[in-house]
């Protein structure tokens, strides 16, 4: 282990990174269901997504691991999945297959975009102050999941509003919350892990985890494999379906690898992401595999910060991840039975710990300041990372460009503002 991930030179022990993988594989594993849920909708069958989400997410989470020793997981996208099902299939009509080579072919051009250094530059020309920011957005816009996934925060009159907190899972959530809170406080090993098996313990007798039952054998890929359909590629439809896929994988991404690797503090002096090439890698290895094995588009999980925050800065974190992924494959049954409330006070204690990077932000240069906060304001209101990205890089342009600062701004900064404003144009 040590020779493969450099644990002395990171400061770090096998145990932390296990118990770190273990924290993040529990914090993501509602992917599980969840993805095969949505895709179901598009008429996709259940069992096999739900294999192919492990298998793409064990398989990219390894190249993770492996090629770049960084402590990220990946698996199928949120957001990305519903725009597969909602959008593309039920919308606009496509089948469930011709969505799948969409999402193939942006895997595809994700490698040729890698492999010539093109997302590594785009990530690297992001600036500092909104790198902070983008740690900062993340940070709030995953409490706000886990507020959501809770029912402590639901859909009102106003858009949002308080649910009811004091019964069913919100009231499960706000225990587990306290409960974490106070192991996160003594400094336990683990707590954020041990926090979620309490609030998964605590929902036995309030009626909210309960033994979901089935099968312990993984569902056959079957249905899925390699189901692409061809027809209608070159439409304009078609390729506005997978610039959208292309553009709002890139961004998450790169939000997540600079939010998670500030928070793990392993960013290089000039800011760049160490191992950044092979960390894109294997997002595009991912979605490449997930969309012959049969899911939408995989991508790097801003729930891996709930892995850094407990101490994850290898491939072994990663790694252990991946391995869970596999074991899930027979255990569904258990991994389907926990909660939302069990997993929604990690996810608000990493919002907290994730915050932390905007007391090093510029507030005093209207330049800096402005486009950092719609950075933090857009990613937790638009409810996308990529929104957020998009909304402060174009403000951080304008700004630099109409306050006589241009010569700050870099040619790849300039192409980033063309993919935006494509975007905006496009929808």
């Amino acid at each position: 282990m040590e020779k493969i991930f450099k644990l002395s030179a990171h400061k770090t022990t096998v145990r932390t990174e296990l118990l770190a993988g273990a924290t993040t594989f529990l914090t993501m594993a509602y992917i599980l269901i969840v993805n095969p849920l949505i895709l179901a909708d598009a008429g996709m069958d259940f069992g096999a997504v739900f294999t192919a989400t492990a298998l793409s997410a064990a398989i990219a989470t390894l190249v993770m691991a492996f090629l770049a020793n960084l402590p990220f997981a990946l698996a199928p996208g949120m957001g990305l999945n519903a725009f597969f099902a909602y959008t593309v299939v039920i919308t606009m009509g496509y089948t469930w297959q011709q969505a799948l080579t969409a999402v193939f072919i942006e895997g595809l051009i994700f490698i040729l975009l890698t492999a010539f250094n093109i997302r590594e530059a785009i990530v690297n020309s992001i600036p500092n102050n909104m790198k902070k920011a983008i740690s900062v957005g993340i940070g709030l816009f995953i409490a706000f999941i886990g507020l959501q996934n809770a029912g402590i925060i639901v859909d009102g009159a106003t858009l949002v509003e308080l649910g009811d907190v004091t019964k069913g899972t919100a009231l499960v959530a706000m225990i587990g919350l306290v409960i974490t809170g106070i192991l996160v406080a003594f400094k336990v090993r683990g707590a954020l892990l041990l926090g979620i098996v309490a609030t998964t313990i605590v929902g036995i007798p309030m009626g909210v985890t309960s033994w979901a039952g089935g099968s312990f054998m993984p569902p056959s890929l079957a249905p899925t494999f390699l189901a692409f359909s061809f027809k209608d590629i070159f439409s304009v439809d078609m390729i506005v379906i997978v610039f959208t896929f292309l553009f709002v994988d890139m961004f998450d991404t790169v939000g997540t690898l600079i939010g998670c690797a500030t928070k793990a503090d392993i960013l290089e002096k000039d800011g760049s992401i160490p191992k950044c090439k092979e960390a894109l890698f294997a997002d595009a290895i991912g979605t490449t595999v997930g969309a012959m094995l049969g899911t939408s588009t995989v991508t790097t999980y801003v729930e891996s910060s709930a892995g850094v925050t407990e101490g994850g800065k290898t491939g072994l974190t990663s790694l252990t991840v991946a391995v869970l992924f596999l074991v899930s494959l027979f255990l569904s049954p258990l991994f389907i039975s926990i909660p939302g409330a069990a997993t929604a006070p990690t996810l608000i204690l990493v919002g907290l710990f994730m915050i932390s990077p905007v007391k090093d932000i510029d507030f005093e240069e209207t330049t800096e300041a402005l486009p950092a906060f719609l950075t933090i304001l857009f990613m937790v209101t638009s409810y996308s990372i990529a929104n957020g990205i998009m909304y402060g890089a174009l403000s951080w342009i304008l700004l630099k460009l109409f306050t006589g600062k241009a010569k700050q701004i870099s040619p790849t900064m300039v192409i980033i503002a063309v993919l935006l404003l494509l975007k905006l144009l496009l929808g």
